[in-house]
């Protein structure tokens, strides 16, 4: 009988200890979002204040828009991304397929209606205009003129200078876009796009690179001295020192929304709501635009710090075009496969 009390109660404290082992565990979030400037950023500024206000492990997982989508298609039997980062083309995209939950309880009193997604399930953390980055000390040495058309990336002068990203990026696709549009197509006639590109673009262009951090290595090693790319992350290379600047095209510089949504699975963890949350609160949204040159979605941050140089904001705001993604996206896999076939070879 002592025994059998004696096993009884043995059993019931390891349960005890088991249980609060449990309890005092911490838990894991998984983001996935982009890489460069904007993982060092969150790593740095966002990251460590909420895990350790929740008491959570954010598991971080870098990568472009595309990659992301894919991995969400891949799991979605198991979902393991917790909350999803990507451009706005893509998160439409995410959207439709059904893999974004709605935020509860948006606050949209101090969001700019560009931000919001229809139903909220999404929501945009960040403004950026595609446009050119170049060197200026290069520039400034050779006696160039500052680029100021899409059309003068056809110029000979920069015959393997150029670095355009690929098409699964966003900014390589708005490149196929404005080309297309400066052609007389568009949207609904991509054939104008295509042409330039293969014929007067791509001459002049060393690499078709989608990361951040090896763009930003074509430039300091010299190799390149102009690129397609976004406010942002021009503005963020400038900020370690680098002689660069970000250049409008007077045909217009189209709009990238960088947007988070909670990953729709059977269990949602709401930390992915508060992370979200999190994002696009005022003071959050000061640092990425202090740090990153990020275009806020808050109203409440100010729109005329020094900054902001860059950013879409304020009277550059009117420079900025936005293409119809419903027609995009129904044309993206087909256009990626001939790009990768006729331009990207």
């Amino acid at each position: 009988m002592r025994r059998s009390i004696y096993g009884a109660a043995l059993a019931g404290a390891m349960a005890m200890l088991a249980a609060a082992s449990a309890a005092g565990q911490t838990k894991t979030l998984t983001v996935a979002a982009y890489g460069g400037s904007w993982e060092q950023q969150l790593r740095k500024s966002v990251i460590p204040e909420f895990e350790k206000k929740h008491n959570v492990k954010v598991e971080y997982v870098a990568g472009n828009s595309t990659d992301t989508l894919a991995k969400l298609q891949a799991q979605k039997a198991n979902q393991v991304i917790d909350v999803a980062i990507v451009d706005d083309g893509p998160m439409y995209q995410a959207i439709q397929l059904g893999f974004c939950a709605r935020i509860p309880n948006l606050d949209k009193g101090e969001l700019y209606p560009s931000a919001l997604f229809k139903d909220d399930k999404a929501v945009a953390i960040g403004q950026t205009g595609t446009g050119f980055m170049i060197d200026t000390k290069t520039f400034k040495e050779k006696g160039w003129a500052t680029p100021t058309s899409w059309n003068d990336l056809k110029d000979p002068k920069f015959k393997k200078l150029l670095v355009i990203p690929p098409i699964n990026n966003t900014y390589g696709l708005y490149t196929l876009l404005m080309y297309a549009r400066l052609n007389g197509g568009g949207e609904n006639n991509i054939e104008p796009g295509f042409k330039a590109m293969k014929e007067q673009v791509n001459p002049n262009v060393l690499v078709y690179e989608p990361s951040p951090g090896k763009m930003t290595e074509l430039f300091q090693s010299n190799q390149a001295q102009i690129a397609v790319w976004g406010t942002g992350r021009v503005q963020a290379f400038a900020n370690t020192g680098f002689p660069v600047d970000f250049i409008y095209p007077k045909e217009g510089a189209p709009i990238l929304l960088a947007s988070a949504c909670p990953v729709a699975k059977a269990t949602i963890d709401p930390l992915a709501y508060e992370f979200i949350k999190l994002l696009i609160s005022a003071p959050v949204q000061t640092v990425l635009a202090k740090e990153m040159g990020n275009g806020p979605v808050n109203t409440k941050v100010d729109v005329n710090m020094p900054e902001l140089a860059m950013a879409p904001v304020g009277e550059r705001a009117k420079k900025v075009i936005a293409f119809d993604w419903d027609v995009i996206n129904a044309h993206r896999q087909e256009w990626t496969k001939r790009w990768n076939r006729e331009v990207e070879r």
